[in-house]
Formats: structure tokens, C-alpha cells, sequence
């Protein structure tokens, strides 16, 4: 979120699960990355993507490029979501983990 590690989102055999850092959580003005996903230090889960992260995927002829690409099957969200969204509109960047936003 802007630049700073905020939380971890991860893909689990029965759906998702997105966690706030407990550093981002203690940030001053640290700003939920959705109202859909308020801060708070328990984790979100659900069996689909959740909403905000599905809506930073490229859709149209911009997804058809990225599936083309990198070769994606456009029902991979995860895989869509990490191979299009690190540099995407918004304060939101999604990073592989491992990797530095900078």
C-alpha cells in the first residue's frame, strides 16, 4: 500500500486468505487497502478472490494481451493477479513474495 508491505494474500487448497502485517497495523495512518477489507489483526478468508484484488486484474483486450504473454489460463486469478498487477492504477501493488516492491 503506497510503497509499504501491508499485508500477505495467499491461495490455499479451499480459497484465500488475505492478513494485514502487524507493523502495517501499527503504522499511524495506516489506511485499509479497501472498505471491503477493513484493518483489523484477524485474517480475511473465502473461497473466491476477493472482490478488490479480482477488480485490479486487467480486463478485455489488455487481459487477452497478458494471458497471451505469459501463456495464463484467465481462470488463474492468482496467477493474473501476480503476473499484471505489480506496477497497476492505485495505491495497491501486488509483489511475489521474496521480491522488493522498489
Amino acid at each position: 500500500m503506497q510503497g509499504r508491505f501491508s499485508g500477505i494474500l495467499e491461495e490455499q487448497d479451499n480459497g484465500y486468505v488475505f492478513c494485514y502485517s502487524h507493523d502495517y497495523l501499527k503504522l499511524d495512518g495506516a489506511a485499509a487497502i479497501s472498505l471491503t477489507l477493513p484493518l483489523q489483526s484477524d485474517s480475511f478468508e473465502d473461497k473466491r478472490l476477493f472482490p478488490f484484488f479480482d477488480g485490479l486484474i486487467p480486463e478485455g483486450w489488455l487481459l487477452d494481451i497478458a494471458e497471451h504473454t505469459w501463456k495464463l489460463d484467465p481462470r488463474d486469478r492468482m496467477g493474473l493477479l501476480l503476473a499484471c498487477c505489480r506496477d497497476c492504477i492505485g495505491a495497491v501493488s501486488i509483489v511475489p513474495m521474496g521480491e522488493s516492491d522498489e
